[in-house]
C-alpha cells in the first residue's frame, strides 16, 4: 500500500541563534517517522524555515514538539527582525505531497491546531484550507499588527483565536500561531542593485496581484480613490497568486522583493523571475540573482530551464541536470550562497536512497554485470543498449538544432530531442526495474510451503513474479522499437555529419529488441496461463521483426548519406 506522506514547513522565529536552532530543529529529528529536508534560517529576518517529511500522525507529532520547544526557547518580547510574524513559531502550513488529499490534510491541521491550543495555551488561528472563516484565509490578514499589535487583536471579537488562550498576558512570551493546509508554495526572494527599500516596494506593488492603493491621476500623491461605498479602490499588479513586499537585507547590503508563490502551477517562478526583470528596468534598476527560502518542487526547476533555453533558441532535449543549471544560472540562484539541487529540490532530497545500477559508475556497472550474481543480467542490459541507442539519437536531434545555417529549425530538433529524452528515462528504469523482476522471483520462491494454503499462496506470487518478469523485458523491446522512428527521422532529415551515429542508434535498438525478446522467452516458459503466452509470443514476435526490418532500413538509408560524394 502506498504511504501518505504530508510536508510541513514550520516557520519560528529565530534565525541568529545557532544553539537555539539546532535545540528547536532536534524536536524532529528525534520523531520517528519524519525526515528533515532543509533548515534555512535567516539573520536579518530572524526567522528560520523548517521543511519535514513523513507520515501524517509522524508529522502531527513532529510538529507539535516543535513548537512546544520554539514557545519554550523564544521571548517574543524581546524579538525584532525583517519579516512579518506575531509568535515564537509564526506560521505552520500542512502540505499534501502525496496518496493524500487536501481534505485529508485539512483535518490533521485541525487536530494539530486543537492538540497546540489545548496543551500549550498558545492562541491559533487556521488559515488557507483550513480556515474557520472566510476573511482569515488570509496569513497576512491574520498577522495584521504582528506581535506588537496582538494583545489589542485578542480583544476584539472578530479575531478571537480558533484555539488557545485569548488573554495576552498568558501568552507575552510566546505569541500566536498560525496552522493551516495549503498547496505548495515558493518562499523567492528577487535581489536588486539597489538599496532602496521604497523602490524595491514599488516594484512589488508592480507585480503583486493585491497591487496598491489607487490613486486619482496614478500619481503617488494624489487623493486615494474610494469605491461608492466608501471602501479604498486597489489598482492590481500584473501577477496573479503573489504576495510581495520590499525590504533592505542589511547582512547582503541590497534590497530584494520578498516573494510568497501561492499558485505555480498557473504563477510560475520563471515568469516571475521575468516580470520582475521587466518592471525593475522601466524604474531604472537590474535584477542581479535571486534565491530560494526552503525547498522548490523539481518541475518548477524544469519548466524555467526550458523556458529560458526556448528563449535563447536552444534544444530543449537535453539531461534534466543541464535544464535545472540553466535555470540555476539564469536566475542567479547562486548569488547570495551556493544552490544545491541535491538539496534545495524537495524530489532529490526524499528520492529513495538505495544504490541503484544506473547510479554506478560505468566501471562498477560492467564488473558487477561480470559478478557472479547473476543480477543484473541481459533484461538489464538489453535496457542499457536501448538507452544509448536513445542517447546517440538525442545527441543527433541536438547537434541539429546547434548546426550553424539550420537556425530556423531549433525547435523542431528540440522536439525531438526531447522525445529522444523521454526514451533514455524510460530505458534507463527499465535497467533497475528488470532486476528487480528477477529479484521478484527468487523471493517468490523463498515463501513457505508447508501448509496447502501457504503453497497456493507461494504459487499464485511466482506466476505473479514470472509475469512480471515477461512484461519488462516486453516493455524494453516495445520502447526500443518506437525509438526507431525518431532514429530514422533523425537519418533523413538530421545533421548528415552525424548520420553514422544514428546508424550506430539504430543498431542499439535492434540489439535492446532482441536482447528483450530472449527474455521474454526465457521467462514465458515458466508462467502457466497458456492463452496469454500465446498471446505474449505472438506480440514479441511482432515486435522482433518489426524491429529487424526497421533496422535493415535504417541502415540503408545511413549508408547512402556516408557514401555520397562530397
Amino acid at each position: 500500500m502506498n504511504q501518505k506522506l504530508l510536508e510541513c514547513v514550520p516557520n519560528f522565529s529565530e534565525g541568529r541563534d545557532t544553539k537555539i536552532i539546532e535545540k528547536i530543529v532536534n524536536e524532529v529529528n528525534t520523531t520517528k517517522g519524519v525526515t528533515l529536508l532543509n533548515v534555512d534560517p535567516g539573520k536579518a529576518t530572524n526567522r528560520t524555515v523548517v521543511t519535514f517529511v513523513g507520515d501524517p500522525k509522524s508529522v502531527i507529532e513532529a510538529a507539535f514538539k516543535l513548537i512546544k520547544k520554539s514557545g519554550e526557547l523564544i521571548d517574543m518580547e524581546k524579538h525584532s527582525g525583517e519579516h512579518p510574524r506575531m509568535g515564537a513559531t509564526d506560521v505552520c502550513p500542512l502540505i499534501p505531497v502525496s496518496n493524500i488529499t487536501m481534505e485529508e490534510t485539512v483535518e490533521y491541521s485541525k487536530k494539530l491546531a486543537e492538540k497546540v491550543g489545548n496543551e500549550l495555551n498558545i492562541p491559533v488561528y487556521l488559515y488557507e484550507n483550513s480556515a474557520s472563516k472566510k476573511y482569515r484565509r488570509n496569513l497576512s490578514d491574520i498577522r495584521e499588527g504582528e506581535y506588537e499589535g496582538l494583545k489589542n487583536k485578542l480583544k476584539n471579537n472578530k479575531w478571537q483565536p480558533d484555539f488557545g488562550s485569548q488573554v495576552f498576558e498568558h501568552i507575552k512570551k510566546f505569541g500566536a500561531t498560525a496552522i493551516g493546509a495549503r498547496d505548495f508554495l515558493i518562499a523567492y526572494n528577487i535581489n536588486l542593485n539597489t538599496t532602496s527599500t521604497r523602490r524595491a516596494n514599488a516594484i512589488a506593488f508592480d507585480i503583486r496581484e493585491k497591487g496598491r492603493i489607487a490613486r486619482k491621476g496614478g500619481k503617488l500623491t494624489g487623493p486615494i480613490l474610494k469605491d461608492k461605498n466608501g471602501n479604498t479602490i486597489w489598482k492590481k499588479g500584473s501577477l496573479k497568486h503573489v504576495k510581495a513586499i520590499g525590504w533592505f537585507i542589511e547582512e547582503y547590503g541590497v534590497a530584494q522583493i520578498s516573494m510568497n508563490l501561492t499558485n505555480i502551477s498557473k504563477t510560475p517562478i520563471h515568469i516571475v523571475f521575468d516580470e520582475v526583470c521587466k518592471k525593475a528596468e522601466k524604474r531604472g534598476i537590474r535584477v542581479t540573482g535571486s534565491e530560494l527560502v526552503g525547498l522548490i518542487p523539481l518541475k518548477s526547476m524544469i519548466d524555467a530551464g526550458k523556458y529560458f533555453l526556448k528563449k535563447q533558441k536552444r534544444s530543449c532535449g537535453i539531461s534534466d541536470a543541464e535544464i535545472i543549471k540553466i535555470a540555476q544560472k539564469t536566475m542567479g540562484l547562486d548569488e547570495i550562497e551556493t544552490f544545491n539541487p541535491n538539496e534545495r529540490i524537495i524530489e532529490y532530497q526524499i528520492k529513495n536512497q538505495a544504490k541503484k545500477l544506473t547510479q554506478l559508475s560505468l566501471t562498477d556497472f560492467l564488473q558487477e554485470t561480470a559478478s557472479e550474481s547473476p543480477a543484473p543480467g541481459g533484461g538489464s542490459i538489453s535496457a542499457y543498449i536501448g538507452a544509448l541507442g536513445a542517447s546517440l539519437a538525442t545527441m543527433v536531434a541536438n547537434l541539429s538544432s546547434h548546426k550553424r545555417g539550420w537556425d530556423d529549425k531549433w525547435e523542431e530538433f528540440s522536439i525531438l530531442a526531447e522525445n529522444g529524452q523521454k526514451y533514455i528515462i524510460q530505458l534507463e528504469k527499465l535497467v533497475d526495474e528488470d532486476t528487480n523482476a528477477f529479484n521478484n522471483i527468487i523471493n517468490a520462491f523463498r515463501l513457505a510451503d508447508t501448509t496447502e494454503k501457504e503453497k497456493e499462496h507461494k504459487n499464485a506470487e511466482i506466476q505473479k513474479a514470472t509475469l512480471y518478469a515477461i512484461e519488462i523485458p516486453l516493455k524494453i523491446m516495445e520502447k526500443s522499437l518506437k525509438s526507431m522512428d525518431l532514429i530514422e527521422t533523425l537519418v533523413q532529415s538530421g545533421n548528415p555529419n552525424s548520420v553514422s551515429d544514428a546508424g550506430v542508434a539504430a543498431a542499439c535498438a535492434r540489439s535492446a529488441v532482441l536482447g528483450g525478446y530472449l527474455n521474454v522467452m526465457i521467462n514465458i516458459k515458466d508462467y502457466d496461463n497458456e492463452t496469454d503466452k500465446i498471446n505474449i509470443i505472438k506480440k514479441a514476435e511482432k515486435i522482433k521483426e518489426k524491429a529487424i526490418k526497421k533496422e535493415d532500413q535504417i541502415l540503408k538509408k545511413t549508408m547512402k548519406i556516408i557514401q555520397k560524394p562530397i
